[in-house]
């Protein structure tokens, strides 16, 4: 009898395991839920989940993060949890800042889905990230799922690395969270209602996804700038029109690479010598660029309009527009 007890404990040890150290969204899904299977959860009760979670994973990795995320949870603008006991949310897309937005209302006591109409993280841009954002994080626990998190010359992160961070925060505190599926529209609760007190529910895709039948108070729109949600304003905030190149190439951490230093940001007037011998030796004029080394290599510069035009990026020496018309693909 012991063995067997012994021998479920360890399982549920390897799949919290697994679970952490999961590289993509479905993996993350499919190591949560055969953990959850295992000890016999059901993230659907939200408010006492992942109190649920704690009493039945009495690991010293999983205690580590139970105080971080027990820290975090007892801040006093929370109110312990108490704070939107009775708010039911939606969330659309499950992008860095909608994952984030549902923590937060997870936190203060909401029962909280999110949808995305992906099945996987792709974005390896890399962010740098400014010090409040990397102290927030880390109260999370962003370093127990990332271990290389914020732990080079410069403090930075793919976004890619950060959703599935914020995922598996998200799905430990009891969030729903439903991939392939796509918000479509609003659906109002009915004008004559006498008996029933039905609530306001979104328009999916696929239309017999059970998320359709969900009744929320609160929506929010966190699918970027192609927003799905109708009827708000958009404010649009435009710097210096520029054309942005942006590369990325996968890092095998070999010793090589790891010698190469990464670039902050570095700008034509602050290294000329650098930049010259850069046109010099490949023939692209530069105005600026940065190195960030994660998962990828990734580079982003700003070319020099004669540049572009010497090499046959922009066709026609014009002004230049929003649009593709004038870059050759």
């Amino acid at each position: 009898m012991e063995e067997r007890k012994n021998e479920a404990t360890n399982r549920a040890h390897i799949l919290f395991d697994r679970f952490v150290q999961a590289t993509t969204c479905k993996g993350t899904l499919k190591a949560f839920q055969e953990l959850c299977d295992h000890l016999e959860l059901k993230p659907k009760d939200h408010r006492s989940f992942y109190h649920k979670l704690k009493s039945k994973l009495n690991y010293w990795r999983a205690k580590a993060l139970w105080a971080k995320l027990d820290k975090r949870g007892s801040h006093k603008d929370y109110k312990k949890g108490k704070a939107c006991t009775n708010t039911k949310c939606l969330i659309i897309g499950a992008g860095p800042c909608g994952l984030r937005t549902a923590i937060d209302l997870s936190l203060l006591g909401a029962k909280v889905v999110v949808i995305e109409k992906r099945d996987a993280f792709s974005r390896n841009n890399v962010l740098h990230l400014w010090p409040f954002t990397i102290h927030d994080l880390r109260g999370l626990g962003a370093k127990k799922f990332y271990g290389k998190f914020c732990a080079g010359a410069i403090d930075h992160i793919s976004i890619r690395q950060l959703q599935l961070i914020l995922l598996k925060v998200a799905l430990i505190l009891g969030i729903e969270i439903h991939v392939n599926v796509e918000f479509q529209g609003l659906v109002e609760p009915p004008e004559d209602q006498e008996n029933e007190r039905i609530g306001w529910r979104a328009l999916v895709h696929p239309k017999t996804h059970p998320v359709s039948e969900y009744e929320f108070e609160v929506i929010i729109g966190g699918d970027g700038r192609r927003n799905t949600l109708e009827g708000f304003r958009r404010k649009e905030f435009r710097g210096k029109l520029a054309i942005a190149i942006t590369a990325n190439f996968i890092n095998r951490n070999t010793t090589a690479e790891a010698k190469v230093e990464e670039i902050s940001g570095v700008a034509f007037i602050f290294n000329q010598k650098f930049f010259q011998e850069l046109r010099e030796a490949t023939g692209i004029d530069l105005e600026n660029i940065v190195y960030y080394k994660d998962d990828t290599h990734y580079f982003v510069m700003t070319a020099k309009k004669q540049s572009l035009l010497d090499k046959g990026v922009i066709l026609h020496k014009t002004a230049f527009g929003t649009g593709r018309g004038r870059l050759r693909d």
